[in-house]
């Protein structure tokens, strides 16, 4: 579908200057797309059931110019109303908002006024993490025996659980990745960071690098080699996971790559890992994202205290 071409340069401004990943990229594409059409929906007086036939292509810088905050509101009320998009989905497309038109006020002087620069974020309720227990994850390691590919599929669930690392990170994970025992990570925005490779995830990896089919695709060689001897997708890995939990003992509902995250992280921290060490691993910008692992000592404190004799007088 054409897009303007306001919108398009933004897209690559995303990608070329701040570094942001193409499924990224793709999400703020989809918001603004949305967005768009709904606006020419409202002018036009377009049934927003058909949102999804409308060509944008011509919508002008003009017609930014003419929108107000209360336009905003509106698309955000659409969101929540006719879309069923929950807090965590319309502060995402705020967040989309708040950047585009910094951009073409800030970077490209397109427009006079910043009118999202005082549209509010939708609060979004805690969420503790979903995670394993070290029995429910050494249950999910014995599992992986089950496996047609076992010893790759072992490596990369090692690699999981050893290092906190995202599953965009592990399919981009080349072999010239590994420098003896260190591997290097390329994180979000492009970071990279290295992290230190344990006993457990070397012995993985020499172990599926003695199976690993060959790459057939161009450029680096990936760690990782599907079975078609092409790159993983995160798709597929996070279908070997539902694989492998589906085959354990005692299953996790719904456990995904990211849980995985989730218990690595997890089970560092309760085993004595500090904050700030924990977010280097885990490649966080702000202390306050590794923070939420910090509910583990909530949990143990209220253990503590139950166990407490004087709790059983009465």
């Amino acid at each position: 579908m054409p897009l303007p071409k306001f919108l398009r340069d933004f897209l690559i401004y995303l990608t070329t200057i701040t570094g942001k990943s193409p499924r990224t990229r793709k999400e703020y594409e989809y918001d603004l797309v949305l967005f768009l059409r709904f606006i020419k929906a409202m002018e036009q007086d377009i049934d927003p059931a058909n949102l999804h036939t409308i060509d944008i292509s011509d919508v002008t810088i003009d017609s930014i110019k003419e929108l107000a905050l209360e336009d905003l509101y509106l698309f955000m009320e659409y969101c929540e109303i006719q879309r069923g998009n929950l807090a965590a989905s319309r502060a995402r497309k705020v967040a989309t908002l708040k950047a585009f038109f910094k951009y073409l006020k800030g970077k490209r002087r397109l427009i006079d006024e910043n009118i999202a620069e005082h549209l509010e974020t939708p609060k979004i309720g805690k969420r503790h993490p979903v995670y394993m227990n070290f029995e429910e994850a050494q249950q999910f390691v014995v599992a992986i025996d089950q496996q047609h590919y076992s010893s790759r599929d072992y490596c990369m669930m090692i690699l999981f659980l050893n290092l906190g690392i995202r599953v965009s990170e592990l399919c981009s994970l080349n072999l010239d990745s590994i420098h003896d025992r260190k591997l290097t990570v390329i994180g979000k925005g492009n970071k990279e960071r290295q992290v230190y490779l344990n006993d457990s995830c070397i012995t993985a990896i020499e172990q599926y690098m003695l199976e690993r089919t060959p790459y057939k695709g161009d450029g680096s060689q990936p760690l990782f080699v599907s079975q078609k001897g092409s790159r993983f997708a995160r798709q597929t890995i996070a279908r070997i996971v539902k694989q492998i939990n589906g085959k354990a003992e005692n299953p996790k509902d719904k456990l995904t790559p990211h849980k995985l995250r989730h218990t690595s992280a997890t089970l560092m921290y309760k085993a004595g890992a500090d904050i700030r060490s924990l977010q280097a691993i885990l490649g966080h910008s702000s202390v306050a994202t590794t923070q939420i692992y910090t509910h583990i000592e909530d949990e143990q404190i209220q253990k503590v205290l139950k166990s407490n004799p004087f709790n059983n007088i009465k």
